[in-house]
């Protein structure tokens, strides 16, 4: 099931902040404030917990067709939150972070390699970190640590509560010695009072490695950023109110629902939580305080932005920001967060999904100031029209936020006949509003966006049906965005990475002209010229593919020396189910194979799949369930076998 397609049930944005606060940039209009602007996004306070009992139960009333509608008759619960699948999610565009050794230059083969990542700066989750000397990885609940100088293992510390939550637990962030563990905890709806599974874990490495606390909340995790020692956790829940069976009519469903709603409590829309801190257990619920509401949205789902130092002992409460909304894209450049919100499930709930044009298109947009530790504060909020293909459809630079959407029927994949077409926006801050400045449409008619990249005053998108458009679109006077060049090859490019000199890797699949992908390929693109691009070199695996095209944290890129690895899977022609890592080096106007990396077969005698790869002091390191492996990278000669006890 893909990320939109488990996508919330919700398309607000409403205001809930955990207890009283008088921090002026995070307050809600209210009924004593001056009018909001002609335009202006402006969010509605409550007068009381019971004036928001009355506007969450009759927006939910209101949209309880479609929210039936989406439930009825199905046996699979929608689950929130989690990452997107291969299906949908494309690439996520994103910028190499390597790092290099306290003095060193970054030349050559000294230095190390972390996440990749969309913003210099704003690291990611991940199934694997290291901060130059340690690799640190999580698989099936179980935390590892390796030292990369002596190639052993050095640590092992279970991490889950529950067998059963073990593979929930799969990425995490770093600072020094700690190490945050978030789970997706892909449950979405929830039974009144269910007990709330840990969805973070903080572990400490100094020393003896233990388990420093945990945290959860109702709901499920969407995904988290980290600045410095200050994480982001964006968490989405739905209502602990008490759903009707299936049982009847689609009628009799939609009765049952709205008086389940006028039966529920203020409280069952609000967020629960529980910490954990070394064995001293607490728990509380999001205040409703400072409820606030637009002109219109669902009551139907709340969205909570947590904060956590990880230079401390104890993760504490999170100190959460709700927003009465549903989200499923975050983005930060750092100083600001936008989490997005579309209308795609509507598709689904209305059963429209071969006429995505029958329901509104518009992605909502909220901006939270993260530019300081602690709470963050809502700023601002704005819509444009279409879907984002993910979070690298989003840049915020000198101080205007660039959007590239689909619209039209294209948007699931059936272009044939399809009136969709893309465009990329430019927005504004203007008080308590996003307002549009600009926008160029008319990109890929028939098609949808398969990746995006914004590098500088340039953005790069990619539209695809049978042929693979690189559009290349100047956004250097934001009121005018312009599209200055096009290149069709066939084939498409699903993830665009920066090389550097007005270069760009692509990795995707190529196609034959009817469009049908034959393979995993990667090109070399020359963008200097933006009327004019280029591709400068290609490499294409005949029926391969790569967790790449859909993970940009599986791309790895040591421009120092060229080195590109990918994972890959059935390489060779017409695909003999291998599976491994591709390493390439990009040279000049060159792309060429130094080898095809494999780790030892599993204990049930199939192959271990490399999930990731990472360059410490010219050596790379492959990353799978199985272990680590250390090869030379340069000479891809086998160094090192870690296997994981």
């Amino acid at each position: 099931m893909t990320r939109h397609a488990v996508a919330a049930i919700a398309a607000a944005v409403g205001l809930v902040v955990a207890g009283c606060t008088t921090d002026e940039p995070s307050r809600p209009g209210g009924p004593g404030e001056p009018p909001a602007a002609a335009g202006e996004f402006r969010l509605v306070s409550y007068a009381d917990c019971d004036a928001a009992l009355e506007g969450l139960r009759a927006a939910a009333r209101k949209n309880v067709l479609a929210w039936a509608d989406r439930s009825y008759g199905s046996a699979m619960e929608p689950a929130a939150g989690g990452r997107a699948d291969a299906a949908e999610a494309g690439p996520n565009a994103a910028r190499d972070t390597a790092k290099t050794a306290p003095g060193d230059s970054g030349g050559g083969s000294s230095g190390y390699s972390g996440t990749n990542t969309h913003e210099a700066g704003v690291d990611e989750p991940d199934i694997v970190k290291t901060d130059g000397k340690r690799i640190i990885t999580v698989q099936g609940g179980v935390l590892r640590v390796v030292d990369a100088t002596t190639r052993a293992q050095t640590a092992r510390v279970p991490v889950a509560t529950d067998p059963n939550d073990a593979y929930d637990l799969g990425e995490m962030l770093i600072s020094g010695d700690k190490v945050l563990l978030i789970g997706a905890r892909y449950g979405y709806y929830r039974e009144r009072g269910a007990p709330i599974a840990p969805q973070l874990t903080l572990v400490d490495l100094a020393g003896t490695p233990r388990v420093l606390g945990r945290f959860g909340m109702s709901g499920s995790v969407v995904d988290a950023r980290q600045v410095g020692s200050t994480v982001r956790v964006v968490v989405r829940s739905a209502p602990e109110i008490d759903r009707p069976t299936q049982a009847g009519t689609p009628e009799s469903y939609r009765l049952a629902m709205i008086d389940a709603i006028n039966k529920a409590d203020v409280s069952d829309w609000l967020p629960r939580y529980t910490v954990d801190d070394g064995g001293k257990v607490s728990t509380g619920r999001v205040d409703c305080s400072a409820v606030a509401h637009p002109a219109e949205f669902t009551a139907a789902t709340m969205l909570t932005v947590l904060s956590f130092d990880l230079t401390k002992s104890a993760l504490g409460n999170g100190d959460p920001v709700t927003v009465a909304a549903d989200g499923d894209t975050v983005y930060s450049n750092g100083p600001s967060l936008y989490v997005a919100n579309d209308q795609r499930w509507r598709v689904m709930a209305r059963g429209d999904g071969d006429d995505p044009a029958r329901v509104q298109q518009r992605t909502e947009i909220y901006k939270f100031d993260t530019s300081k530790p602690g709470r963050p504060a809502f700023v601002a909020g704005g819509a444009v029209d279409g879907w984002l293909l993910n979070q690298y459809s989003m840049s915020d630079w000198n101080g205007h936020l660039r959007v590239a959407t689909t619209t039209g029927t294209a948007v699931w994949g059936r272009a044939e006949g399809g009136t969709s077409e893309s465009a990329v926006h430019t927005l504004k801050q203007n008080g308590r509003s996003l307002a549009a400045v600009g926008k160029v449409g008319g990109l890929g008619k028939g098609e949808r966006i398969y990746s995006v990249r914004f590098v500088g005053p340039m953005g790069y998108v990619v539209t695809f049906r049978q042929t693979d458009p690189l559009y290349t679109v100047d956004l250097r006077d934001p009121a005018k965005p312009t599209v200055t060049g096009e290149l069709k090859i066939t084939g498409y490019s699903a993830y665009l990475h920066p090389a550097g000199d007005g270069l760009l890797l692509g990795i995707g699949q190529e196609a034959n002209d009817q469009g049908r992908v034959q393979g995993t390929q990667i090109s070399l693109f020359d963008v200097r010229d933006p009327a004019k691009p280029t591709r400068l070199a290609q490499h294409h695996v005949q029926g391969a593919h790569s967790e790449a095209e859909f993970d940009p944290h599986a791309f790895l890129y040591w421009p120092a020396t060229g080195l590109l690895v990918v994972p890959l899977t059935g390489k060779g022609r017409g695909g003999d189910g291998k599976l491994g890592a591709l390493a390439l080096r990009v040279s000049g106007t060159t792309i060429t194979e130094l080898g095809f990396l494999a780790q030892p077969n599993a204990d049930n005698g199939y192959p271990a799949m490399i999930r990731r790869s990472v360059f410490i002091d010219g050596t790379l390191w492959t990353v799978s369930a199985q272990g680590l492996q250390a090869n030379d990278a340069t000479t891809m000669a086998q160094q090192a076998w870690v296997p994981f006890a």
